[in-house]
Order: C-alpha cells, then structure tokens, then sequence
C-alpha cells in the first residue's frame, strides 16, 4: 500500500479544521432559535474551548516543558482575549442572528482584505498589485452581497455591519500571531486568551433556561468548532505552507452555505452568489500573494 504523503495529509487537516468552523454558524442558529442571545452563545464558546485549551496547555508544560506566557506579555495576551475572542465571537454570532449563518460566514471571509490594510498601515508591508485586488474584488462582493438575499438569507445593515466587524476582528489574528505564535504554542495562547474573553463578555451576557438539545449545539461549539478547529489547522500548517493552508481554509463559507440551505433554506440573490463568490476569490488572492518581512 502506497505511504500517504505528509502533504497530503495536511490537506486533510486543513479541511477537518474548515469543516468544523463552517458548522460554528448553522449549529449556532439552533441555539439562537431555541432563545439563547448571541453574547451567550459567544461566551460559552469561550469557556468550553477554554477549558479545553487550559487542560492541553497544562499537558504541555508538564509533559513536553512547553514554554508558560511571560508576565510582560499578558496584558497583550489580555488585549488578544477581548478583542480576538469577545468581540471576534460576539460579532460573528450577531452576525448570524441578523443574516443568517451563510452571509455571517461569506462577510468574515473579508478578513484577507483587512488584514492587507493591517499590513500596510502598522506591520510597514507593501501594497502589491495581487493584494490592491484583493481588497477592490472583497469591496464589490461585499456590493455585491448587499444588493439582496432570498430564503432565510437577510440582507440588512445590521446583519452587513456585524459581518464585517467579525471580519476585521478575526484578521487581528494576523498581527498579534506574527508576534506571538513563533514563542508560546497555540494551546498556551488561546488557554490565556479564550478565558480573558470569556470573562469579558460575562458582565453582558443575559442567561437563558437551555435543554439538552441546545447544551449539545453549544458544547459542540466549543469542542469541534473552537477546539478542534484549532488543534486540526494547527496540524496541517505543521505539514503544508501558510499561503496554501489558508487558500483551502477558504472552503469554510462553502461548508456553511450548504449546510445552512440544507438546514435551514438560507438561500442568497443572484448578486448575492455573485459578491459571495468574489469574497472567495479575493481570499485566494489574498493567500496566494507573498510573505513579506517587515
């Protein structure tokens, strides 16, 4: 039998990871459903992959003498948890409740565009030609999108505006792991960071009476949406370059958008598969383009 290569294996994390984030927004919609508010949701996402950070991160120090954050470095990793964590979730869940899980997802995919004005204004990077296109085809499909929906998809200002406010807090993620995530492994960050967002969403959070159907959405949530997400990206960007990690990552809003048709009959307008399809391609681009150093 022929030895499958460590490439190819890769590939499969990759999609692993991209297929538990693109079920974060069609399970999220049960527990929506089922009245819990979009600040709840975020914010068990936030403890239960917290817990299971913590627990990984702990297993590290003492079995393989992982490297624990510095005291200088935690009110940057305090910054990371609310912004990346408390706004980063919160957003993409009201996102969701406002559009639907298929535009939340479409709209956090603007993300490369972000983080290429991110690049150019702090990080002192250049703006290619590949990255100026990626950021004029992420502006027309966002047009694009915004020009109507049909099904469950709802095409509002709220919904447009919380999107995009996901977008631009997940492309944080680039910065801060360009700083950081050469010193401390991925587990030591996020058992610091998705506690501290936890803790910074708690004040705003109204609880709601849960069943068992709507504890399961949110600890699979937490488990395979947040957790396992990470450990399976993490694992295939140990066998395969960033650019192309990220480019396959993109089928995120492809899984979502099937699985929310099929759940839930979120279906997008003509120019709405249209500017989703640009949103897309602009992350390709985006991801293709070469790695500078500042």
């Amino acid at each position: 039998m022929a030895r499958v290569s460590e490439r190819t294996i890769g590939y499969g994390y990759i999609l692993l990871a991209a297929t538990c984030w693109g079920l974060l927004g069609p399970v999220a919609r049960w527990a929506l459903e089922a009245g819990v508010e979009p600040l709840e949701v975020a914010f068990w996402r936030a403890v239960i992959g917290g817990v299971c950070f913590v627990g990984h991160a702990v297993w590290l120090r003492t079995r393989r003498g992982a490297v624990g954050v510095k005291r200088r470095h935690w009110p940057v990793m305090a910054a990371f948890g609310l912004l990346g964590v408390s706004l980063f979730y919160s957003a993409y869940q009201f996102a969701v409740e406002a559009g639907g899980a298929a535009l939340a997802s479409v709209l956090l995919y603007t993300a490369p565009a972000w983080v290429a004005a991110i690049g150019v204004a702090w990080l002192g990077e250049r703006l290619t030609a590949l990255k100026a296109m990626a950021v004029a085809l992420t502006l027309l499909g966002v047009a694009g999108i915004a020009l109507g929906g049909t099904g469950a998809v709802r095409i509002t200002w709220g919904a447009l505006a919380w999107g995009l406010a996901s977008g631009l807090s997940y492309a944080l993620y680039y910065p801060f792991g360009k700083h950081y995530f050469d010193d401390y492994a991925p587990a030591t960050v996020f058992a610091c960071a998705l506690p501290v967002g936890a803790l910074g969403l708690a004040p705003l959070v109204a609880f709601a009476p849960k069943d068992a159907a709507t504890w399961g959405a949110l600890v699979f949530i937490g488990l395979v949406s947040t957790y396992g997400a990470y450990l399976a990206y993490g694992a295939g960007l140990r066998r395969l370059e960033a650019s192309r990690a990220s480019i396959v990552a993109t089928l995120e809003p492809v899984v979502a958008a099937l699985v929310a048709f099929w759940w839930w009959d979120e279906r997008f307008g003509p120019w709405g598969y249209v500017g989703a399809v640009l949103v897309v391609a602009a992350a390709f681009l985006a991801a293709a383009a070469p790695e500078e150093k500042p």
